[in-house]
C-alpha cells in the first residue's frame, strides 16, 4: 500500500516536471507560448496606487522566498519539537534546498529578461525563468499544508480546506505578479510546474519512509 502510494505520487511528479520542461522548451525555442507572453504583456492593467498598490504588494509577498521559506523553517521547527521528531525540520529543509537550486540553475542557464525590461531576451543576465515567486508559493505553503495535515492529523475536509489554500494563494500570486508586469505568464506557469513536481516529490518521499511518530 505505502509503495503503491508512493509509485503514485511519483508518476504525478513526473508528469508535472514533463510540464515544466515542455514550458521550457517554448521559452527557448520562442513557441506559441510566449507569443501569448507578448500578447498578455501589450495589455495594459489597471495601476494600483497608495493603499491598493501597497495590498498588491503585500500579495506578491506571499510567494517571496524570505517570507515563505522563514514561515515554513519555523513552522517545521514547531511541529518537530512538539512531535519530538526531526522529520518536520528535514522535510522543509529538503524541499527548499531542492526548489532553490533547481530554479536556481535555470534561472542562470536561461537568464531570461522580465517583462518591465521592455523585452524577452535569453541569455542577457535577467533572473525571470522559471518565477520564484510562482514555486516558492506553491511549494512552501504546500509544505507547510502537508505537515499540519500529517502531523495534526486533521480529518479529509480540513485537508481539502489547506489544498485550495495553496492553490488560491499559488494563483493570487501568479495573477498579482501579471498586474505588475514583474514575470512573464510563461515564468509563471514553469514555476507553478516546477514547484508542484518537487511538492509531489517531497511528500512522496515522506509517505514511504515514515518516521517513528508517524507509525505510532
Amino acid at each position: 500500500m505505502r509503495k503503491a502510494q508512493m509509485y503514485r505520487a511519483l508518476r504525478w511528479s513526473l508528469l508535472l516536471f514533463v510540464g515544466f520542461l515542455i514550458v521550457t522548451q517554448q521559452v527557448i525555442s520562442n513557441g506559441p507560448l510566449v507569443n501569448f507572453d507578448n500578447d498578455v504583456n501589450r495589455k495594459h492593467p489597471p495601476h494600483f496606487n497608495g493603499f491598493s498598490g501597497f495590498i498588491l504588494r503585500r500579495l506578491d509577498d506571499l510567494g517571496l522566498r524570505s517570507l515563505t521559506a522563514t514561515v515554513l523553517l519555523l513552522a517545521a521547527c514547531y511541529i518537530a519539537y512538539k512531535f519530538k521528531t526531526w522529520r518536520p525540520l528535514n522535510l522543509a529543509v529538503l524541499s527548499l534546498l531542492a526548489l532553490n537550486l533547481t530554479v536556481g540553475v535555470f534561472k542562470i542557464i536561461l537568464g531570461r529578461t522580465k517583462p518591465h525590461d521592455g523585452f524577452d531576451l535569453l541569455h542577457a543576465g535577467g533572473m525571470s525563468y522559471p518565477s520564484g515567486h510562482a514555486s516558492n508559493a506553491v511549494l512552501s505553503w504546500g509544505i507547510l499544508a502537508y505537515l499540519i495535515y500529517r502531523y495534526a492529523r486533521v480529518d479529509r475536509y480540513q485537508g481539502r480546506l489547506a489544498i485550495i489554500g495553496v492553490i488560491t494563494i499559488s494563483l493570487t500570486v501568479c495573477v498579482v505578479s501579471l498586474i505588475r508586469h514583474t514575470h512573464w505568464f510563461t515564468d509563471l506557469l514553469g514555476g507553478l510546474f516546477i514547484g508542484s513536481a518537487l511538492l509531489v516529490a517531497v511528500i512522496a518521499l515522506d509517505r514511504y519512509v515514515p518516521s517513528k511518530s508517524q507509525l505510532h
